[in-house]
């Protein structure tokens, strides 16, 4: 851990952390090697950078703890979005279908037949004409809880998901998606509206229909949960002097050490520096947790993960890979 440099804040902090050195180390030598001819004043004592240096902690503390916040409350948002499109998918294929007596005993053995291999027979597919039909709605649907995931996430990222969305959703529905500004919301009002058409055509029973409406709208709160943190960020005045705040510190900090630590001011100073550079450093990172940096959250992974849960559930071969990490990293 001591020599790692990928995911690390050194990454993002070294230009700083190489300059507040070198500003260091020519306050050094002005002041040590210049034959006391430029001494700085010798009043100078470390009292008012160790008394602001404490209050600078708690502030980054205060920070990163309200960045983190938004982090976990991100993972957590996230993992309902995986609860949920799992649940719906389970709801999708239990509870949509034919609800007349003469379909009882023989929709769940064609099912089941079809989603493990073996094809329902001539029979079977005489005696329940809808059975393709049915099937065909059951793999539509998964398959555009599947795209939502993914729009969902690209959505967040400020990404287009057009291009992505076309393995899933029939080529018109993608044409209808490039005027939308939210992508996601469009394609939970396509599901709202074809539970809507079952339901009429009498593949949903009511009660159940409430169920699956119950479940589109968890989905809802979960988007907007993440819109929410997206869109508000940390207020930016407090953001700002935080990071002047850090600056001035570090860039000061040799004036007031320099009588003590003598020639080791520059390496003392770059190890408050680093400390500080970097702590400032992760609040900004992990503030907005939806996006590509090293330490975000791994959407990509996530909704891969979840498309192959979903399409799986009805028997699909053609599936994506599982995302692995690149260098100890997931995307």
């Amino acid at each position: 851990m001591l020599f790692t440099w990928r995911g690390t804040a050194l990454q993002r902090i070294w230009k700083r952390l190489a300059f507040t050195m070198a500003l260091a180390w020519a306050i050094t030598w002005v002041d040590l090697g210049q034959g006391g001819r430029w001494t700085f004043h010798e009043d100078l004592t470390v009292l008012p950078f160790s008394l602001v240096g404490v209050a600078l902690g708690i502030f980054l503390g205060f920070r990163n703890n309200t960045s983190y916040d938004r982090f976990w409350e991100g993972r957590k948002l996230w993992g309902a979005m995986v609860n949920v499109s799992r649940t719906i998918t389970r709801q999708i294929l239990t509870m949509i279908g034919p609800i007349q007596k003469e379909w009882e005993g023989r929709l769940t053995d064609g099912m089941r037949s079809h989603y493990y291999g073996e094809l329902p027979t001539a029979e079977q597919r005489v005696s329940d004409p809808d059975m393709d039909e049915l099937l065909d709605f059951h793999k539509e649907m998964v398959h555009r809880v599947a795209a939502y995931v993914h729009a969902f996430r690209m959505h967040l990222r400020d990404e287009d998901p057009l291009e992505e969305l076309k393995r899933l959703l029939p080529d018109d529905e993608v044409e209808q998606l490039r005027n939308e500004t939210n992508r996601p919301i469009a394609i939970l009002q396509t599901l709202g509206d074809r539970f809507r058409e079952a339901w009429l055509r009498g593949w949903i029973h009511s009660q159940h229909f409430v169920v699956l409406e119950k479940s589109l709208t968890e989905m809802t709160a979960i988007q907007g949960g993440c819109e929410r943190i997206k869109s508000t960020p940390i207020p930016f005045s407090y953001t700002a002097l935080i990071h002047k705040i850090v600056a001035l510190y570090c860039y000061a900090l040799p004036f007031g050490i320099v009588n003590e630590t003598e020639w080791f001011t520059p390496l003392v100073v770059g190890i408050v520096a680093y400390a500080f550079f970097g702590l400032d450093s992760v609040g900004d990172e992990i503030e907005d947790p939806f996006g590509k940096d090293l330490n975000d959250l791994p959407l990509s992974t996530l909704s891969t993960m979840i498309e192959v849960n979903l399409r799986q559930r009805i028997g699909d071969k053609d599936l994506p890979e599982l995302l692995k990490p690149v260098d100890d990293v997931l995307h």
